[in-house]
């Protein structure tokens, strides 16, 4: 994002109006509870378009967060501060099954629980590979697969290369195996991350543009 007039457009959630059941309180993690105590608006002269400056009060703990959001082309997109530590959700463009061990690996690495981390980043980089329809004996050869096929971008082949934990099988320990090191769990969330961006966000982004172009066109 160049801007923050460029909030909401291109990519976002669906509607014109903030949904408060998408915020979690980041003090109790109770979400969607809050009760507005301060709103302001910022205009664009040039393009007219709104950012809104809310302040919600948690209904739970009686904790303050500050929104920043704003809509374009029926979609909207926010900030908030502060956030949640504890992640609580993933986007809702991502295979449920995915998102569902991306949290698990997130909230591991927050943890500080290495060989957890490790066995859930696996788990969802095979279930995305394979959705793509990578065939393989392991990560590394659906990795190249796809790269061969060029769904995936050589660079993530190299940089697969260098992911040590993507060579090892912590799902199925063997007795005197090693904890899994803190910096090849961070290698394997971080090569996650990228690829799911890659896989998902990316393509999402591409077809929030044509849909706002589309509009464009018509109107």
């Amino acid at each position: 994002m160049e801007s923050w007039w460029s909030l909401g457009e291109g990519m976002g959630y669906r509607g014109d109006k903030l949904e408060l059941y998408r915020i979690t309180c980041p003090f109790c993690l109770e979400s969607g509870n809050f009760k507005g105590v301060f709103h302001a608006e910022k205009r664009n002269p040039r393009t007219g378009k709104c950012l809104n400056f809310e302040t919600f009060e948690c209904g739970n703990c009686k904790g303050y967060v500050m929104v920043l959001w704003s809509a374009s082309f029926s979609l909207y997109s926010f900030h908030v501060l502060p956030w949640p530590i504890k992640l609580e959700s993933y986007p809702e463009h991502w295979p449920a099954e995915v998102g569902r061990f991306w949290l698990q690996a997130k909230r591991n690495l927050s943890d500080h629980n290495w060989d957890a981390t490790s066995v859930m980043a696996r788990s969802a980089l095979q279930i995305a590979l394979r959705k793509s329809g990578a065939k393989g004996n392991n990560l590394k050869q659906e990795i190249e697969f796809l790269a061969h096929k060029g769904i995936l971008p050589p660079l993530m082949k190299d940089w697969s290369d260098q992911v040590r934990e993507l060579g090892n099988d912590s799902a199925h320990p063997e007795s005197g195996q090693p904890a899994t090191d803190s910096r090849d769990a961070e290698d394997i969330v971080r090569f996650l991350d990228f690829l799911l961006e890659y896989l998902y966000t990316l393509p999402n982004r591409i077809e929030q543009y044509r849909k706002r172009d589309a509009k464009k066109t018509k109107s």
